[in-house]
């Protein structure tokens, strides 16, 4: 019996790079949104999950304490 080989193709390094920096340019607008500064939304996108954040927020939490419960 032969095996079928299957070939993935992988995606360039730069494509890859690409989303990597839209995905932190689209969290960081969420936290912007929620009311964090332009400075750190951008310095805490990959490090929180912004879900969480929103949902501070709507229940009447300061976003910057959000920011420090979340951590």
């Amino acid at each position: 019996m032969f095996e079928q080989s299957v070939f993935v193709e992988e995606e360039p390094a730069e494509t890859s790079r690409d989303e990597e920096i839209l995905i932190q340019s689209w969290r960081a607008e969420q936290l912007r949104r929620l009311g964090l500064s332009s400075v750190l939304a951008e310095l805490f996108a990959s490090l929180v999950d912004w879900h969480e954040i929103a949902e501070l927020v709507a229940r009447g939490c300061p976003p910057l304490l959000a920011i420090e419960i979340v951590r």
